[in-house]
């Protein structure tokens, strides 16, 4: 009776952490943040700020996201928009940090602190301030758009302009809400802008007549960007772009159109694309009849210590699971109800655990309590070839072109890995296949290595520089969760699966298999 209890308590939590039965969360909210009046710590030149947004987890702050970096700005206004759960019954503390990332620092570690500042999220939502929160409709559909432009104004005597373009949401009130600002194109009158893809909610709260406001800039390495021109479209007005017609509109400065006779524009602005993206969710995916395929790998070096000192990462005490156990149990009770045969590949770092290549997840611990007596640990800390053991798994999925099977490797590892230009290469190519990579640092170790893979600072990019096409590790410090239940830990680690998973069907434009397929139901 005892065990059928905390079966069921473990399955509801974990169906709680990932969406599957009816959450308590009221609403999603998108937060946006403006600074202004940034100290200006270098007497030689402005900060290049980036703004971090922090969560409370446990007494512990967890990163939640990063805005981009804005360059040489003491009041920047940032285009990323931050989306967060609400709830009503839930004091959700919020901390936003700043830092001046110059161009030769690589990441927050050598970056400036600039400042903080912490409050709840319904602070956020009572209140008129430098946060914005606004309340997401149902509507989860993304347009993709492309702009260019064609003889824009020269703003520059030496060269040519270096345009930009913004995009802003006009609100109720009247304010103005940046939607989405383009990459510069330096020198060049004639732009072609990367596609990007928002959603509808952020482009027009999902009204198709609400005014949006284009504004096109020459950037300034000084961060006073010179103003080229603007105009005014709506997203109704957009949509006969879908047709495979392009739409233009002249850039205008009011200032130039009244004092100058002749003046016509300041050239003009074209949409190439439009398109709009069905968002399919986790779920839908799910009860397609995507099965999530669950791989273990435990780290077996030398460095976690004797297995039979009591001092050691792997000492198996009679009352009390180690580290390795606790975190296995934790994330592997959850992933095992999205497996329908939940049979798991489990290896060690440089050997298979005996005495089979799958087993359940109790197998899994019976295995490792097992093999421990009989192997002795030693180096070196090799992880990228279990990724790419996994990733071949998942190339042979991807061709398959539907969403069938899913990977997740969780790696349990005391922290120092060996490898690590090897493994940057695994996971740059990892990213573009259906797996994401949870890692679980066991100890008090040093785990810069292990958040550097994570993305933490900044993009991963393997040893020839490519950049990860997704971002799919996810690094928790099990020593944050020590005194904490089993299901904050799960909720931790499995927190971004759902993201992954739908980014990656979503970005290959493949729909769940069959919306109507059940449910395999857990054994309790």
């Amino acid at each position: 009776m005892q065990l059928e209890h905390k079966m069921s308590n473990i399955y509801e939590s974990a169906a709680t952490t990932l969406g599957l039965f009816n959450s308590p969360c009221l609403t999603k909210v998108e937060l946006r943040v403006a600074c202004k009046g940034i100290s200006d710590r270098d007497a030689l030149s402005k900060p290049d700020p980036c703004g971090v947004l922090k969560m409370q987890s446990h007494g512990q702050w967890f990163e939640v996201d990063r805005t981009e970096v804005i360059r040489s700005s003491i009041s920047p206004v940032f285009s990323k928009v931050f989306t967060v759960d609400y709830y009503f019954e839930e004091v959700q503390r919020l901390r936003f940090e700043l830092h001046d990332i110059s161009s030769n620092h690589n990441g927050l570690k050598e970056a400036d602190f600039l400042g903080a500042m912490e409050c709840t999220l319904g602070q956020v939502n009572a209140r008129d301030g430098r946060v914005t929160a606004e309340e997401l409709s149902g509507n989860d559909d993304y347009v993709e758009l492309a702009f260019s432009a064609k003889k824009l104004d020269d703003k520059d005597f030496f060269s040519k302009s270096d345009p930009f373009l913004e995009i802003f949401r006009v609100n109720d009130d009247g304010t103005a809400s940046l939607v989405h600002r383009t990459e510069t194109i330096m020198n060049n009158l004639s732009p072609v802008w990367k596609s990007f893809k928002v959603s509808l909610n952020t482009l027009c709260s999902g009204d198709h007549e609400r005014e949006l406001k284009c504004t096109v800039w020459d950037w300034d390495s000084n961060g006073k960007h010179d103003f080229i021109g603007e105009f005014q479209t709506t997203f109704k007005e957009m949509k006969a772009a879908m047709d495979g017609k392009q739409i233009q509109w002249e850039c205008i400065n009011p200032k130039y159109q009244v004092k100058k006779k002749n003046y016509r524009n300041s050239g003009m602005v074209i949409l190439t694309m439009c398109k709009i993206i069905k968002m399919h969710s986790f779920l839908d995916y799910i009860m397609g009849g995507c099965q999530i395929q669950f791989t273990v790998a435990i780290d077996f070096t030398a460095s976690n210590g004797d297995p039979r000192n009591s001092c050691s990462l792997h000492y198996i005490h009679p009352y009390q699971p180690n580290e390795y156990l606790k975190a296995l149990i934790a994330v592997g009770e959850i992933c095992q109800d999205y497996d329908s045969d939940k049979m798991f590949p489990a290896f060690g770092f440089g050997a298979q655990i005996p005495p089979d290549f799958k087993v359940s997840i109790q197998g899994v611990v019976e295995a490792y309590q097992n093999c421990l007596p009989k192997i002795q640990l030693y180096g070196p800390t090799n992880i990228a070839p279990i990724i790419q053991k996994v990733a071949d798994s998942a190339s042979e999925e991807m061709h398959t072109k539907e969403a069938m099977e899913y990977f997740i490797l969780l790696i349990l590892t005391d922290g120092v890995i060996t490898d690590m230009a090897d493994t940057r290469e695994a996971i740059v190519h990892a990213s573009h296949l259906p797996m994401s990579v949870i890692i679980v640092g066991i100890g008090n170790a040093d785990f810069s290595d292990m958040q550097m893979l994570d993305g933490d600072d900044g993009i991963l990019r393997s040893p020839k520089g490519e950049p990860v096409l997704r971002d799919i590790v996810q690094f928790v410090p099990f020593h944050n969760f020590k005194h904490a239940s089993p299901a904050a830990l799960a909720k931790s680690v499995l927190a971004e699966v759902p993201n992954q998973v739908v980014d990656y069907y979503n970005g290959k434009g493949i729909k769940p298999k069959c919306l109507l397929a059940y449910l395999p139901t857990p054994n309790f």
